[in-house]
């Protein structure tokens, strides 16, 4: 049986690229009911509609859904959306890096006091578990969206500390880069190789986690599982340098715009203020009281004492000391024919590959602009 079999489990931001993808899994592991939440009126009504379909397709499952128009801002409607639910797993958020810093207020009232409503309406209800998705950005953050969501994963560790007898466990998982997904760069890449270049790269040394979106919601379904209490799941992911990623794009998608691949121009633009040449899953500090597990690394709560008393006792304890902080260095990444054998495995360039190959053969040198 599944652990989420009979269990009405809510969705926030069940819209969005994670959150469809968690409500697309979800349907396999019989809940009793799926509800989801999201402040996209046409995304929900189609969401619904999906759920309906499979609903008519798959009776013998007898999974219901209930889609809603909302916002994690809305503290009153999370309360009604939480009664009788057992599990939340909340993904709304603001995550792009310059609109948040544009419009940092919005980004406090999403990502703080969003998760502050949640944490309130789960207790309000006695919800079993809520799992918080976190980012990269949280650790050692440089902007407002990295500070917001570590702000967000402390308030979800120290909501353990107000549960005053009643059952609800909160736990966050961190994850990095989710190809595909809507704002990540393979359909940035893609788009500017269909335009006809520059493929522009921001640093040739910038290296980064990568992990697909069916694997990302996988094993934020196992966290969900496996919490205790206040830890953070920070998954295990492969690294890849960027630069790496668009020469493979460029050699499989630019026949098709018409562009031999060798002709394709790639333009270095230069970090963006506050961006990190790699990527950081784990500090330096986090490390000292961190347990590494098959899939994942677990972040106990830095303040033990403040909570009940919570056994960390997984069954796939591997190690129970880490000794390096979790960063994307270039020594661990991908080679290219590595990197190549991946995007075919996972079908990554399948949405963006066309039939109309059209060559053109170079008439002069790969032009590269520094």
């Amino acid at each position: 049986m599944s652990f989420f079999a009979g269990k009405t489990v809510l969705v926030t931001g069940g819209c969005g690229t994670v959150g469809r993808e968690l409500v697309r899994q979800l349907l396999s592991h019989q809940p009793r009911e799926i509800r989801a939440i999201d402040t996209n009126e046409s995304e929900v009504f189609f969401l619904e509609q999906e759920l309906l379909d499979h609903a008519r397709q798959n009776p013998q499952q007898r999974v219901s859904s209930l889609c809603q128009i909302g916002d994690v801002r809305d503290a009153d409607k999370l309360n009604r959306m939480f009664s009788g639910v057992d599990i939340v797993l909340h993904t709304a958020a603001l995550k792009h890096v310059i609109l948040c810093e544009r419009a940092p207020f919005d980004a406090v009232q999403t990502n703080i006091m969003g998760v502050k409503n949640v944490i309130e309406a789960a207790l309000n209800n006695d919800v079993e578990r809520v799992i918080f998705t976190s980012s990269d950005k949280a650790v050692n953050p440089t902007n407002v969206m990295g500070t917001s969501k570590l702000m967000g994963e402390r308030l979800i560790t120290a909501a353990n500390s107000l549960k005053m007898q009643r059952r609800t466990i909160f736990s966050s998982t961190r994850f990095g880069n989710v190809l595909g997904s809507r704002g990540s760069v393979i359909p940035i890449f893609a788009r500017q190789i269909e335009n006809g270049g520059p493929v522009t790269l921001t640093d040739r040394r910038m290296t980064r986690f990568i992990m697909t979106l069916e694997e990302s919601c996988r094993l934020v379904l196992a966290a969900a599982e496996m919490a205790r209490g206040g830890e953070v799941f920070v998954t295990k992911m492969p690294v890849i340098r960027i630069a790496d990623l668009a020469r493979v794009m460029i050699d499989a998608l630019s026949e098709q715009a018409g562009c031999h691949p060798s002709r394709m121009p790639i333009t270095e633009i230069g970090a963006k203020p506050g961006e990190k040449l790699y990527e950081e899953l784990m500090s330096d500090e986090e490390t000292r009281r961190t347990v590494e597990l098959t899939e994942m690394f677990a972040v106990l709560p830095a303040f033990r004492s403040v909570y009940e008393e919570i056994a960390y006792d997984y069954s796939d304890i591997v190690s129970s000391e880490v000794h390096n902080a979790y960063i994307s260095s270039p020594d661990n990444a991908m080679s290219l024919s590595e990197l190549k054998e991946y995007c075919a495995h996972h079908d990554l360039l399948a949405p963006y590959l066309k039939e109309r190959p059209v060559l053109q053969m170079p008439t002069q040198p790969l032009r590269r602009a520094a």
